[in-house]
């Protein structure tokens, strides 16, 4: 039996990570993991039950009952807290802010740990997040850091959540940005950080189209 490809995508947020990767696993047949949806659902929660996502001593007793599941449905990825689908409620700037905030605490990043390595244990997988290639898959087959300019990546950021009927400015998601640039680089726990034999892709000025390109090349020699 050939050994299980994982295919492991780094970046700062809002660099086209989750998009890519979603198609590229699509394209190769592989399972999607998007690693940012389970911080942001952890962030979610500790904002529901009134918690500071930044204070461990309030976020670290909710993860004993905390139930997360990873189910696809039509080969798209949902997340589930509890039994309850919560995939569209995360995907909001302030969850984006308290997922930025648990992602920092070591009780959180050990909670999820093992769910995330578990799936890439016996299926092909894309997983990106901030420390997939350092921390989650060491191993990964394939390693990239993808990133681009802070204004590209607002521009991405703020045209989603606009289409999404969001309502925020440009400025607000670029002072965002670099905000989560800053702290997801400067935490103690596995800080944003390209790994030793990762491909650096900047993608500022490219099209999906041509950022999926460039990531499919790299997957395809790696599969051989």
């Amino acid at each position: 039996m050939t050994k299980p490809l994982a295919i492991a995508i780094d970046g700062p947020a809002g660099a086209g990570k989750s998009t890519i990767a979603r198609i590229l696993a699509k394209e190769l047949a592989f399972i999607y993991v998007d690693t940012g949806a389970l911080y942001r659902t952890v962030g979610y929660c500790a904002l529901t039950a009134g918690a500071d996502p930044s204070r461990a001593e309030q976020v670290a007793p909710l993860l004993k009952d905390l139930q997360l599941e990873l189910r696809y449905v039509d080969g798209v990825q949902r997340v589930f807290a509890n039994g309850e689908d919560v995939s569209e409620r995360i995907r909001t700037p302030e969850v984006s802010m308290a997922a930025s905030a648990v992602s920092a605490l070591p009780e959180v990043r050990a909670f999820l740990l093992q769910l995330q390595r578990d799936t890439a244990v016996s299926q092909n997988v894309i997983m990106d997040g901030r420390d997939i290639g350092t921390v989650v898959l060491p191993k990964a087959g394939l390693k990239v850091f993808l990133t681009a300019s802070p204004e590209d990546r607002a521009t991405r950021r703020y045209m989603e959540l606009k289409e999404k009927g969001v309502a925020t400015t440009f400025e607000e998601v670029l002072a965002d940005m670099i905000k989560r640039d800053y702290d997801d680089s400067h935490r103690e726990a596995a800080p944003l950080k390209p790994a030793d034999d990762a491909i650096l892709v900047d993608t500022t000025g490219n099209t999906l189209e041509q950022s999926v390109e460039v990531l499919k090349k790299l997957a395809l020699e790696a599969i051989g």
